[in-house]
């Protein structure tokens, strides 16, 4: 088609290309087995079925919750292990502090502070957006792990909130060195 546009036109054929680009849009294609637009205008059409589908089904199990003053609720906490690695959560690692009861109803997820709440020893302090740093308390063993020609030094550290051992994670030597060096 382009070459038949070429030839008719001759030197001037980059000026007549948006003629043969509609041209070329609306002729049937047999790959394809319609016309470019009416294929576009098919797929635009499944994507829009497809979301009013999944907006059903994602509306079916959607709840709103709504609390009652008296009604008692825990708060959810974003743990953070230091500024080694925040994405790294432990298993057990404390999710949810409470619970609390609701004193007054402002709005549907707003928090009134009263000074009669008080947060028990074992809540670790929470910063404005719920999240919480952990310090490590001690090293309890070491090791040396191979990666093919590397070797790379490992500590076994117990951090702050947690009460057991068993909670203690792998973490590399360097970066606690370089983070912590009192524990060294």
């Amino acid at each position: 088609m382009l070459r038949a546009c070429t030839l008719d036109f001759q030197g001037s054929w980059n000026s007549h290309l948006p003629l043969a680009e509609f041209a070329y849009n609306n002729s049937y294609q047999a790959t394809i087995g319609m016309a470019p637009y009416e294929k576009v205008k098919l797929i635009k059409e499944q994507i829009r079925t497809a979301q009013s589908r999944q907006k059903s089904y994602a509306d079916k199990r959607r709840k709103d919750l709504e609390f009652e003053v008296g009604d008692e609720v825990f708060l959810r906490l974003l743990p953070r292990k230091g500024l080694i690695n925040p994405k790294k959560g432990g298993k057990l690692s404390p999710r949810y502090v409470g619970p609390y009861q609701i004193l007054q109803r402002i709005r549907l997820k707003k928090y009134q502070p009263d000074p009669e709440h008080i947060i028990t020893r074992d809540t670790p302090p929470l910063m404005e957006n719920l999240s919480y740093t952990e310090r490590p308390i001690r090293i309890i063993d070491q090791q040396i792990r191979q990666l093919r020609k590397r070797e790379i030094p490992m500590v076994k550290v117990v951090w702050q909130n947690h009460n057991r051992d068993e909670d203690a994670t792998w973490e590399m030597e360097e970066d606690m060195r370089n983070q912590y060096p009192e524990l060294f």
